[in-house]
């Protein structure tokens, strides 16, 4: 993770999304700013806290103007039920393979067993440059809601010439 940190421009990685088609980050993001989430798995109750977190965030999400991609090792059928269930409207993505896991070096160390990746979030300007990085590894880590708020205001305020109503 050493190398994903502001500043620096996120890897372009394109991976099988939950309906099963392959989608590119920067497709998915299309000129808007995002949140890129990287979770562990469905079965993690911390996940499951977090990405409800992000439900209560996405109707602000999708009128601002900005996106949300969540990325685990889980399959895409299970990637599906588990976006389905949630009530999430945002692309998830599925590296089962993990080979985009090993290309960011975001693994999860700890877990032996699901080898997932390591719980962290990014806030991306529309060319995939890094605003800021989270550690999600402890709960406290991952950002909340006002960080993202604050995050996407700051980088939509950059992007966007006309951030201020025209004077008449």
């Amino acid at each position: 993770m050493s190398t994903l940190t502001p500043g620096a421009r996120f890897p372009d990685c394109a991976l099988v999304d939950h309906a099963g088609n392959r989608r590119a980050l920067s497709e998915l993001v299309a000129g808007d700013p995002a949140v890129l989430q990287f979770y562990r798995g469905f079965w993690c109750p911390k996940e499951q806290t977090f990405l409800r977190r992000l439900i209560a965030f996405q109707d602000e999400v999708e009128v601002a103007y900005a996106r949300i991609v969540s990325i685990s090792v889980d399959p895409p059928e299970v990637s599906a039920a588990f976006r389905a269930g949630l009530g999430a409207r945002w692309t998830f993505l599925s590296d089962a393979d993990r080979t985009v896991q090993a290309q960011l070096g975001l693994r999860e160390t700890t877990d032996t067993v699901h080898v997932p990746y390591v719980p962290a979030v990014f806030t991306l300007f529309p060319d995939l440059t890094i605003h800021r990085a989270y550690d999600g590894y402890w709960f406290w880590g991952r950002p909340t809601l006002e960080d993202l708020r604050a995050d996407m205001r700051a980088i939509t305020r950059e992007i966007r010439s006309d951030w201020e109503a025209p004077r008449a």
